[in-house]
């Protein structure tokens, strides 16, 4: 018999630490392992996390094989590993129920339980008597299941379970956006059971739906049916929002140990090795102790301080833990598992030697790990007054095998028995290594063989959608659709993906479906039912940040093809020739650089080999075909319609009659595919449909075309001005007559009014009786009416319309939870407080848009803008997240209030007429507004009149400013026209009535007493004035403060009672719950300083308290009781009023504002400079905690 090598002994002294700390717990019947000795609850991390070293040794012994007895062993040793994979399994799917209705509610009654009994799988606990939703858990066994069958473990045994396990990809999938209880099961740290968004569960969901992503559950042995399939836009998802989170771990946690695990070893879900640096020190500086790290800061768990009687804590308890938070050994062990995957030996011998010093040896010399440190209960008041002296004991379970598996696992990978790759053969720790340039393949497609002809001329050649046959081009709501079959599963009552919307990496792949290659448009051409659609530049801004989204995140093998189809509303006015918008976007396409992408434009056919291509074998017909699926029917139906018909003549009677049954034939099969297609809600089907008979519209009601409308004169206009609204013998108003009315309107304006009367009076579906009873009802009209407004882009009637249908804008959900989870709350609605309402949690479209619509007061214009804004900023937030910093809460009320005020500022005009030219931007206009708003930029104004409905508008749009400072055209006197410029009549011309009547449709966003002052007529003075007063409205609009502000005022609130703001106090205590870095503590500090309306003055508060600031880095030990920071700036503002005057100031340039007592000028003034506001700030604070201040070397002047 061979003698065993010095290896093989090693080997088989971890194999015995394995089998005496973990095997030896593991239950015979569902190879779950409990807890430990004192809870024999099995929870889901635990259990993977311990099986981990069981599975590493395995890997080990096939490995190192001395002997046959070794290959048994390894053999051993992962059966044991797919047992406990396989219960853990069990238990879940007894929950099936569960992750149905979750993946529709994400609600906490839904979930997954956190932890199951050992012996038989079952629950332990009820629904609500545990933190049980912890996406890391699910995520964190997905994760796992995918590298060990990868290793080659067979874990999944049939296609029910495959079904389970895609199911439990939809449930991880929107984690970016729900908040959970965390890895500590405790959710915020008060441990009061509230749930919030944990960097550490987004990140593990993120690296698990990377690891699955086309995944053979089956391993080697697999087909088709085994794969798991990922959409690559919900892993971005998580991406962005790990990105913005980190280094903060949570709301209430500005850090965390458990990060650990994300931006290192299993989950490796971080790109940015720099984030992953910035992270990692930060855990180390403000967690790590002589044992081992804390969880977080004021963590009470175990501390001699908390009482082991309640469940939660008081607030203001949190401070008592403070230096004394226990340490855990468990976090050593990742740091030396990520200085081997690393390659730092540094790191990994100085961590292994620091557990060395805090393992306990057992019985037979076995080194045991516990579960933490605690500072002796009679040594606390030492550890306060000098943290990191006091020897600790340990304390909780022995082993803590969660911690033991990972020490093994990085012991057996430090001394050579396992390669880093063996433990991840997925390759995620490759995840920081720069990937190479992308590529984005644009294929342009033109509706119908005129477009093609129109930019044949212009020098494009392009495909129409029938050239590219047999490649299918289809909108991207039939993948939506497609995708929600995926995973369907009647035996067990799932029902696949919840039907959402495609983002562009899904759309940007070819589809194998059914032997067909099918192409998909990008989801914006989708937005029909919005009108940010009808603005050509707004389709070609959208198209320009998708592309350089996908450059930036386009992970997949094959290039990313962009299919972007040119109708006849990319045409301009004559339809003649390409919209000039949309065709330098084409020329700029064709040069191979848009947005800051590489692109390679060319036809489809020629990117079928560099296209990256995912085959959805899901939707091949299976044995028993679903006969009442929509999208099933609807791929069927265009499937058959292979070859178009053949146009010979035809040779005798007989011929020609078949050829007439199959020409009826063809036109059954189409009107039934545009059925289909209408089911499934696709617009614009004779794009999509290849058959001329749909290129025709549908019938319009000839209500509009009236002979009135071509051979006005002045006569109509007074006549209609002079009318008051009809009434009826009883005095009600008299529907009929105004329906009459409709006919002999001048302008579409008037009509729109009348029609949203009616649409009060008499509701959207009545029916008007024109031209011939019933007539149709108003709703049509209204929709008619739309469509026509449309085609002459009148934005502000457009909006206005839009409002009064209530049209859906698409995606605005989306935007809302996009911008919540990137930790932003919002408010809708003017403030102050009950009008302005907050959203800090995502909530579903219908309660969303009645939300708005309640903080508008039922203003439509001021609704739809809101909507529109939060689309805008969503894209914002995708693309440019740096616009956001410092900023917790975005009120948009606020935004549109600064948007007028800036156009009135812009165009010297008062607040009705920016208000009227606000409405009137285009989509493309509003979000440049927008953007220039949030950068601080300059930006010119620019009017030009055109001709609409034979009375002239001012048209305004938005530019850039040059180096100059003035627009070109400004210097070329086009602000003189303003005065010439007739207002179109039907604005004048409204009647009285009438006007008063439709004030709820169209309000002055200005016409608020606190807005007044800033709207004094700005034309005669000199163009630097007013400039620190814009800037000053603009950060208090968007909440910006300066870098560590917070911070700062948590240190102000440490030597003063508090600090009050417009009569709301924020107490001192609040530092005894929250840290300095904790982003609760920003939005607390902030919902104090909303209660303030004006931007302006809000700034000049902020300005206060940052004095305030500078004062407490002083060796002071007390500013005083409660401080009135408005009560400091009203003395600053008295201080530089004397002064002024005492120089000579006039009463006119030292006006004040009548709502706050603040100068103007005062407002107006640079912070720094002899007259700036931080010297009178500063002298007025002096005054203020006067006695509080040294005596001794601070004299005042």
């Amino acid at each position: 018999m061979r003698s065993r090598s010095n290896s093989g002994v090693r080997l088989d002294a971890y194999g015995r630490l394995v089998q005496q700390t973990i095997l030896r717990h593991q239950d015979a019947v569902t190879g779950l392992l409990p807890a430990s000795a004192d809870y024999q609850d099995a929870w889901v991390r635990d259990n993977v996390y311990s099986i981990l070293a069981v599975w590493g040794l395995g890997l080990a012994y096939r490995k190192n094989a001395d002997r046959d007895e070794d290959k048994a062993k390894a053999y051993e040793l992962e059966q044991s590993v797919v047992k406990l994979m396989r219960g853990l399994l069990q238990c879940m799917m007894r929950q099936v129920d569960k992750v149905e209705a979750f993946k529709y509610s994400q609600s906490t009654r839904d979930c997954l339980h956190a932890k199951y009994n050992t012996h038989t799988c079952a629950t332990v606990v009820g629904d609500h008597e545990w933190g049980h939703l912890q996406m890391d858990a699910t995520s964190l066994y997905l994760l796992m299941l995918a590298q060990m069958t990868a290793s080659g473990l067979h874990i999944i045994h049939s296609l029910d379970e495959v079904s389970f396990i895609q199911n439990l990809v939809f449930y991880i999938e929107a984690a970016y956006k729900t908040a959970d209880f965390g890895i500590w099961e405790r959710g915020d740290k008060t441990n009061q059971g509230i749930t919030e968004l944990n960097a550490s569960s987004v990140g593990m969901a993120k690296a698990a739906l990377e690891a699955l992503d086309e995944l053979d559950l089956f391993g080697a042995k697999g087909g088709p049916q085994s794969v798991i399939r990922v959409l690559s836009d919900e892993v971005q998802h998580c991406q962005s929002i790990l990105h913005s989170m980190l280094p903060r771990a949570s709301t209430s946690k500005e850090v965390d140990a458990s990060v650990l695990s994300v931006i290192s070893y299993p989950a490796f879900a971080v790109e940015d090795s720099e984030l992953v640096e910035i992270t990692k020190q930060e855990i180390i500086t403000k967690l790590q102790g002589r044992y081992g790290c804390c969880r977080f800061l004021r963590d009470g768990y175990r501390t001699p301080k908390e009482d082991p009687k309640r469940l939660y804590y008081e607030p203001a308890e949190l401070k008592l833990f403070e230096n004394i938070e226990c340490e855990w050994p468990l976090f050593w062990a990742y740091l030396m598992i990520d200085g081997i995957f690393s390659g730092n030996m540094e790191q990994v011998q100085e961590y292994r030697e620091a557990l060395e010093g805090v393992l306990i040896k057992g019985k037979n010399g076995m080194r045991l790990l516990p579960e933490l440190y605690s500072v002796p209960p009679d040594k606390v008041d030492e550890e306060y007054r000098n943290p990191h002296t006091v020897d600790r004991i340990p304390m909780g379970k022995l082993p803590h095998m969660w911690g033991q598996s990972l020490y093994i696992l990085g012991c057996l990978m430090a001394e050579g028995f396992l390669a880093p790759g063996e433990i991840d053969p997925l390759n995620r720790r490759f995840a920081t290594v720069p990937k190479p340039d992308v590529v984005v393949q644009v294929c342009m497609l033109a509706e119908t063989e005129g477009i093609k002809a129109i930019l044949q001329k212009e020098g494009i050649d392009v495909e129409t959608v029938a050239d590219v046959y047999p490649i299918r081009v289809q909108p991207a709501r039939i993948l939506s659709h497609i995708y929600a079959r995926l995973g369907r599963n009647k035996q067990m009552c799932l029902t696949g993906r919840p039907y959402r919307h495609m983002g562009v990496l899904g759309t940007s792949k070819l589809y194998k479906i059914r032997k067909n290659i099918f192409t998909f448009t990008p989801q914006f051409i989708d937005q029909q039912q919005f009108y940010l659609a009808l603005d050509n530049k707004m389709i070609v801004e959208m198209l320009r940040t998708d592309l350089s989204y996908l450059c930036s995140r386009w992970r997949m093998t094959g290039q990313p093809t962009i299919t972007f189809p040119i109708s006849h509303t990319m045409l301009d006015e004559t339809n003649s020739s390409v919209h000039p918008t949309v065709l330098a976007m084409l020329q700029k396409l064709q040069d191979g650089y848009f947005g800051g992408a590489r692109i390679q434009t060319g036809k489809l056919s020629e990117f079928l080999t560099t296209s990256c291509r995912t085959h959805l074998s899901f939707m091949d017909p299976g044995p028993e075909e679903d006969t009442d699926d929509e999208v099933a029917q609807y791929l069927d139906h265009l499937l058959q319609r292979t070859t178009p018909q053949s146009n010979l003549p035809p040779t005798t009677q007989r011929g020609g009659l078949s050829r007439f049954r199959a020409a009826v034939h063809t036109t059954r099969d189409l009107m039934s595919l545009a059925s289909k297609a209408k089911d499934l809600h696709v617009q614009n089907v004779g794009m999509y449909v290849p058959s001329r008979i749909f290129q025709a519209s549908q019938q319009s009601v000839k209500l509009l075309s009236s002979p009135h409308q071509h051979d006005l004169d002045g006569k109509s206009h007074t006549l209609y001005a002079e009318m008051n609204l009809p009434r009826d013998k009883d005095g009600n108003v008299d529907c009929k007559a105004l329906v009459d009315q409709l006919c002999i309107c001048p302008t579409l304006q008037e009509q729109a009014d009348i029609l949203y009367m009616l649409h009060i009076l008499k509701g959207p579906e009545w029916h008007t009786g024109l031209d011939s009873e019933p007539g149709p009802t108003v709703k049509e009209l209204l929709t008619e009416l739309y469509v026509r407004v449309g085609e002459t882009r009148q934005w502000a009637l457009i909006r206005y319309i839009s409002g009064i249908l209530k049209k859906k804008v698409e995606a605005l959900d989306e935007a809302c939870t996009d911008l919540l989870s990137h930790q932003k709350h919002l408010t809708v609605g003017l403030p102050p407080e009950p009008r302005e309402k907050t959203i800090s949690t995502p909530i579903p479209y219908e309660e969303l848009v009645r939300l708005i619509d309640e903080a508008s007061e039922k203003n439509l214009s001021v609704s739809v803008l809101t909507q529109e804004i939060m689309v805008y900023l969503a894209m914002y937030i995708r693309t440019q997240p740096a616009l956001f910093a410092e900023m917790f809460r975005i009120r948009i009320g606020l935004i549109i209030q600064v948007m007028a005020t800036e156009l009135a500022h812009s165009l010297h005009c008062s607040a009705g007429e920016a208000t009227e030219n606000l409405m009137n931007l285009s989509p493309s206009d509003m979000k440049s507004l927008l953007y220039h708003i949030l950068s601080g930029k300059e930006f010119g104004v620019e009017r030009s009149v055109r001709s609409v409905d034979s009375s002239l508008t001012t048209a305004v749009s938005i530019c850039d400013m040059e180096a100059v400072g003035a627009t070109r055209p400004e210097r070329t006197g086009l602000v003189r026209l303003k005065s010439e410029i007739k207002q179109p009549l039907s604005l004048q011309s409204r009647d009285t009535d009438l006007k008063s009547f439709l004030s709820a449709g169209h309000t002055e966003l200005l016409g608020k007493d606190s807005f007044s002052s800033m709207l004094e007529d700005q034309g005669s003075k000199d163009s630097r004035q007013g400039q620190w007063q814009r800037r000053r409205r603009l950060d208090g609009a968007l909440n910006r403060v300066p870098v560590g502000f917070y911070q700062k005022v948590w240190k102000v609130l440490q030597k003063c009672h508090g600090l009050s703001v417009e009569g709301f106090v924020l107490p001192s205590s609040t530092t005894r719950e929250m840290t300095p870095g904790e982003m609760k503590f920003a939005v607390h500090v902030e919902s104090v300083l909303n209660r303030v309306p004006q931007p302006e003055y809000r700034q000049l508060l902020v300005e206060a308290i940052l004095v305030l600031t500078m004062l407490v880095d002083m060796e002071v030990h007390t500013i005083g009781g409660i401080i009135a920071v408005e009560k400091i700036l009203h003395i600053a503002n008295d201080l530089f009023y004397e002064e002024q005057k005492a120089l000579g100031a006039d009463e006119h340039m030292l006006e004040r504002d009548p709502s706050t007592g603040i100068c103007s000028l005062l407002y107006d003034s640079a912070p720094s400079g002899r007259f700036g506001t931080m010297t009178y700030l500063s002298k007025s604070v002096a005054l203020y905690v006067y006695d509080f201040l040294p005596t001794d070397g601070c004299s005042m002047q």
